[in-house]
Formats: structure tokens, sequence, C-alpha cells
């Protein structure tokens, strides 16, 4: 990089460093004096507004209402459902405290809201006429979390949960499933990130539900990235917290429920799938600018005059787009821009003036060509389409590649010793096996996935025969 702007350390000498470095300097977020806190700064914030935009227009086209319950939840609340709070307790926060006088119970601060959204069931949900009920929050949780890092894993991180109670198993399932592929079709179509959608095994499912249902992406060095997750509860919650309903034959029934969710860690995966060694790439769908206009050369007000007609040109076509005129050297917002991942940069000088062109860049492929200013938008509008899909087919192409299949140990042992990735092998189902695997080897199992899931082939730990196929890798 030129000018004042600073290198990143390369991803293939230092991952975890390059992923900070590309945090930092593209200013998506800064640290603060909260420990495992992060500041999400104006462009990162605008990413995760589109990412909220997108996700809540596919939430309310599924019939799905936003509400937004309390930050506090009372410890006797929080202990109603026994597992639930069993797989929380280490990461919750508490308050015992208001000014000066003590509490005369604990409230946790929320790590998640499911014991609200139980009992506002509870006292709302009467009859099968009121069924179902489709909620989401957007809103902030807290997990005391002891290694922290941007975006992956902080102590209060931004997210949404979706919260819904259904009349029957069937209704529940299919929305459970619904949801997941709400979260498939948006890593893929919007974040251009291939992903994997599979059920976790007993062992890796959430903490009180009766299934767990998870889209898996791998980063570029990898290492996996659960992405969302969609989780059926059946009625499990509903006994504990006493969420019943009258049916059509005025018997007492309880309640089928669902809870699924997506973080501000999609922004990590976003980075650590597409970046390099320039810093961010975005994919268009998501990217908060677009298109970025340099004009070159010092006093030249009809170059100047150009960038901003071509600028309300594509504003006029909603597309999001800036003018970088400061007063800086070419190459120092060549590079800045680059950083900040901006699709496409629209280079034009003098000379390009002179001949009716300008030159398009493109930061996927850093690629280059001139082209005329009368075809500009529709240049750029193409532009943004090839760069949409070519950065999903790039991304499924490399994680395609690091995906490996094993049948035994020793080919598990060779995978995991000379390559990077998942190992695709086949698992009996037995608990006792997948601690041995991630004993031995240093991976979890990601999910089983919902196609091509059974197998005939022996487990690859026990020798039994096995039951289904799973992935397993490194995660984060």
């Amino acid at each position: 990089m030129s000018g004042e702007m600073k290198e990143i350390t390369s991803r293939d000498v230092d991952f975890a460093k390059w992923y900070t470095d590309v945090c930092v300097k593209a200013d998506l977020i800064d640290y603060s004096s909260v420990k495992g806190c992060m500041i999400i700064r104006p462009y990162g914030y605008a990413i995760w507004e589109n990412i909220q935009k997108e996700l809540d227009k596919r939430f309310k086209e599924t019939g799905h209402e936003n509400v937004y319950m309390p930050l506090f939840i009372p410890e006797s609340l929080l202990n109603k459902e026994k597992d639930h709070v069993e797989g929380f307790a280490p990461e919750v926060a508490w308050v015992t405290h208001g000014g000066s006088e003590e509490l005369t119970e604990r409230l946790c601060v929320r790590p998640t809201s499911e014991t609200l959204f139980c009992e506002h069931y509870a006292n709302i949900v009467k009859s099968y006429r009121d069924l179902p009920k489709l909620y989401n929050q957007w809103c902030s949780v807290v997990r005391w979390e002891k290694t922290t890092r941007p975006f992956l894993r902080s102590r209060e991180f931004l997210w949404q949960e979706g919260h819904t109670v259904h009349a029957t198993k069937e209704e529940a399932m299919e929305e459970t499933l619904k949801m997941l592929n709400v979260y498939g079709d948006f890593l893929e179509d919007i974040l251009a990130i291939p992903v994997i959608r599979g059920k976790k095994t007993e062992k890796e499912k959430f903490a009180g539900a009766v299934d767990t249902y998870t889209v898996e992406t791998m980063m570029y060095n990898g290492v996996a990235l659960q992405s969302g997750t969609s989780h059926y509860f059946g009625d499990g919650f509903a006994r504990a917290f006493n969420m019943t309903y009258l049916d059509r034959d005025n018997k007492l029934q309880y309640v089928h429920q669902t809870s699924w969710g997506m973080t501000t860690r999609v922004i990590g995966a976003m980075i650590m799938t597409h970046g390099d060694d320039h810093g961010l790439v975005l994919p268009p769908n998501i990217a908060p600018i677009k298109v970025v206009i340099v004009p070159i050369g010092k006093n030249e007000d009809a170059v100047l005059e150009k960038s901003y007609e071509i600028a309300r040109t594509l504003k006029e076509k909603g597309i999001d787009v800036k003018v970088d005129d400061r007063e800086k050297s070419p190459g120092f917002r060549f590079a800045e821009n680059e950083m900040k991942g901006i699709p496409v940069r629209i280079e034009i000088g003098p000379r390009d003036l002179e001949k009716n062109v300008c030159v398009l860049h493109r930061r996927d492929t850093l690629e280059k060509k001139e082209v005329s200013l009368e075809n500009v938008l529709e240049e750029v509008i193409q532009l943004l389409l090839e760069i949409q899909e070519n950065m999903y087919l790039r991304a499924k192409s490399r994680r395609d590649s690091m995906i490996h299949r094993a049948k035994t140990k020793e080919e598990m042992a060779s995978v995991i010793e000379e390559e990077s990735g998942f190992v695709l092998a086949p698992w009996c189902g037995d608990k006792k096996c997948e601690e041995e695997i991630k004993e031995e080897f240093g991976i979890t199992s990601r999910c089983i996935p919902l196609e091509d899931a059974l197998t005939t082939d022996d487990c690859i730990c026990c020798g039994r025969k096995g039951k289904f196929m799973v992935y397993w890798g490194k995660q984060y």
C-alpha cells in the first residue's frame, strides 16, 4: 500500500493478526475501556444496518412481528428450565445492586430471552385462536466470555432472536426449518457465503432444545464458523412455564416452541471468507458503499464536475456511491477504499475526460478496464452483478476443495495433519465416540447434513455400524 496507509499482516502469515488488522484499519471497530467489548464504528454499523434491513424484510415476509423484551431477567425466572440455565450459567452476568441498595433477588443481564418470551406467551396465549405467535427481537445480549475477538466473540453483541409458539409439533418443526433456510439463503444470496445446512448432535445442541439446526460456514483458513441456528424446543419450556391453550375440542394442550438467532458474528464470517491482503472485500449486496469515484488531478474542475455527475446518475438508479475528492494522493485513496472493500472504484482524470472514458476497478479480482462515459451506468450495474456471483462461486469452490472424506481414524489423522477444512466421516451416534474424536484430534462435530445424512459405513471411531455422516472440524 502506498501513501500513508499502513501494511496489514498477510493472512497466510498470521490469520488471526490479519483479521484484527482488517477490523481496525477498515474502520469497522475500535477498542474501549470495557474489557471484552468493542465499539462498532459507523462503517461497521452501516454493514450491520444492511444486514438488519435484509433479514428484517425476510422475517416480515414470513409473517413475523418485532417486539422488545426487558434487558433483565429475575433469577427465579431463569431457573425455571433446568437444562437451559445450566447451559448458560458460566456466562451469565448478574446485577446485585440498584444504586446503593442490595436487590432482594439477583437480576441476570439477558444472555438470551427464552424465559421472558415464555412468561409473556403464558400470559397472552389462551386458545388455539391465539396461535401461532411469530415474534422476533432485535437487541444486544451479554455473555461473559473469557476469550474475545471482534465480531466473533465479545461480552456484549448485537443480534436478533426469533421466538415462536405453535399448536402442534408439525407446525413448529416447519417453522424451525423455514427459518434455517431463511438464514442459509441470506448468507448465500446476500453475503456470498456458501453454507452447509445441518442438524447439531445431542452434545452440541442448544441448552434446552429438542433439536438444533445450523448453517455452518468455512473461513479462508478452513476453520468453521457457526453462522446461524434454529431450534425446536418441543413442549419442554411450555411445561416449565405452563404455556397452555385450549384446542378446538376445548382440551388443554401445551404449545410447541421454536427459537432462532443470527448475530454480528456474520460480519466476521464475511471478513474471513472474502477478505485478502488489501483488506475487506464486500459483496455488493451488503456493501454500504457500492461504488467510489476517485477524481485524479489537482484543481481539475471539469474532472470533479464529471465525477459528481456520474455519482448523481448512479444514485438515481439506487446505487450507493460516494465521491472521494479528499486532498490525499490517488494512491492513498485507492488503498484506503480497497481496505474498506468497496466493490467498484471509478477512476477519472483529465486525460480520461479528453478521451471520454473512465477506468473501472473491481475489488474482488483487482482487475481494471476502461469504459466509455456514455456506458458507465450500464457497465457498473453489470459489474456489480458479476462481482456478487464471482465472490460466491469463488468461496464455494474454495470451501468444496477443503472438504475431505475419511472412513478410518488413520485417514482422519492424515487429513488433519496435512490439510485444513472439514472432514466428512461416518459416526455411530454415540456421544462417547464424539468426545473421543474431540479429545484425540481437537475437532468437534459441526453438523449432520440435512441431505445425504445416512450412512452404511462403519463409525470412524469405534468401528460399529455408522448411522450418520458428520462434518467435523475446528471452530471459532
